[in-house]
Parts: C-alpha cells; sequence; structure tokens
C-alpha cells in the first residue's frame, strides 16, 4: 500500500461534557451537523490563528491540524474551556491519512479535487517521513488552496481572506463564535478587499508574498482582489471574485 500518512499533521481529542457545543461557540465552521468540516479559531478581530478539519468520534471531537501548532491550539481550547468537565490531548494513537483519489475515507470538505482523508492508526499506511507531506503540499497548492500558519498567518488574515467561504469553512447561520461579528459584515457587504492566491513562482510579487515554495514553484501571496485576475483564478475562487468586484 502506497504511504498515505500525513506525519505533519496531528490530532486533539476533546472528550467529555457536549464538546461539540463548546466549538459551537468558538469556531468559524457548524460542528453540529455532519463533520468533518473545515474550521478556525480567530481573534476577536476575526483573523485566522489555527485552520483545522473537525472530526467525529462518536461523543468524542477530533481535531485534525498541523503537528507544529497542536500544542498551541490544545493550550488555547483549555483557555476556553474554563470549567466545563472536557478533556483535551493530543490522541498519538490515530494519525491522518491522505490519497489524491480513491474511496478509502471521505472527500476532503473543502474541495472535492483535493483528494480523500481519513483517520487511521499512526502505523497504517505508513512510509518514509515526508513522502505523503510532499505529495499532499504539492496537490493542494496546485489547486490553489492554502492552510496553515505559515500560509494563512498567524493572526494578521482576516477568514474570509483565506477564502474561508469559498471552501466550506464559515457558517453564515450558526451563531456567534469568536471573531463572528467582523467575519458576518464581511460577508453582509460581499466586500473581501484581499485574498490569499497562490500563483507560479514566475509571476511572484515579494511585497505581497507570504511564502514561496521555489522547489514547487508556488508563491503564495496576499493580494487585493481587484489585482487577481478571474480566469487566471482557480475555478473555485472566481464566483468570490466576482462578486466583491
Amino acid at each position: 500500500m502506497a504511504n498515505t500518512t500525513l506525519h505533519d499533521r496531528a490530532l486533539i481529542r476533546l472528550s467529555g461534557e457536549d464538546v461539540r457545543g463548546f466549538l459551537q461557540g468558538l469556531v468559524t465552521n457548524d460542528t453540529s451537523g455532519n463533520l468533518p468540516v473545515w474550521a478556525a479559531l480567530l481573534t476577536a478581530q476575526g483573523k485566522a490563528l489555527f485552520d483545522f478539519l473537525i472530526w467525529a468520534d462518536e461523543e468524542d471531537v477530533l481535531i485534525d491540524c498541523e503537528r507544529e501548532a497542536a500544542d498551541a491550539l490544545a493550550k488555547r481550547l483549555t483557555l476556553y474551556r474554563l470549567r466545563r468537565a472536557i478533556t483535551i490531548e493530543r490522541d498519538e494513537g490515530l494519525a491522518v491519512h491522505w490519497a489524491p483519489e480513491g474511496d478509502l475515507g471521505v472527500v476532503d470538505p473543502r474541495l472535492s479535487e483535493l483528494g480523500q482523508r481519513w483517520l487511521a492508526p499512526a502505523d497504517e499506511g505508513a512510509g518514509a517521513d515526508g513522502d505523503a507531506d510532499a505529495a499532499w503540499r504539492a496537490h493542494r497548492l496546485a489547486l490553489g488552496v492554502t492552510e496553515g500558519r505559515a500560509e494563512l498567518g498567524d493572526g494578521t488574515t482576516l477568514w474570509l481572506e483565506c477564502n474561508a467561504a469559498e471552501l466550506n469553512g464559515v457558517s453564515f447561520t450558526k451563531g456567534c463564535y469568536v471573531g463572528q461579528e467582523n467575519t458576518a459584515r464581511m460577508n453582509w457587504r460581499q466586500k473581501v478587499n484581499r485574498r490569499l492566491v497562490v500563483v507560479p513562482i514566475a509571476d511572484a510579487d515579494e511585497k505581497r508574498q507570504v511564502i514561496a515554495y521555489p522547489g514547487l514553484g508556488w508563491s503564495v501571496e496576499h493580494r487585493r482582489a481587484e489585482t487577481i485576475a478571474a480566469a487566471e483564478a482557480p475555478e473555485w475562487m472566481r464566483e468570490g471574485l466576482s462578486a466583491g468586484s
């Protein structure tokens, strides 16, 4: 079996009293329905601190996040927990798995072209560290999809500027969460002034660049929406660009 383990990802398990309700008041997406969903924890101003996928495991919830950010995210969630009877801890027995196609797992909730994703024991689908991670990054960037603090910023980029609406990362009907007011206002005005976009590195603008991947030939940039040509943008982004113009 091909290597499917994403070693750059980690899982945080939330168990105890109404963990879905706990997250419902914190994160950008609706945790009361079908999971997984893509979501974020924002600053009060609506800027992305952490992005992740949320999975159900019977009564527990698992957060599929960047490995390097997992401890910081768990700490932040613990601060919000207050006196609730909820346990928040890393789950090292499971790993995140990915394949560009096939029938294992579920379709990535952001975009079907991203492929299949599932959770399984850490020793299943194992291979050389980084093999699947490198393939996943190349596949994702080729589709123009950004994720993680290196690309989204660490509390510096508004969530809708991360293309959250187009990639199913936000619910506008579920009620309050941290950063909801500014996010809802931007949506109501239908005006996202800037967006994260993945462009060929030959077209890079160093003043707008967030991170470059020379080996893959891509540059992630935070550009004004009017400077992004719809014909050159990913198909999934074009409607949002037109609505904001």
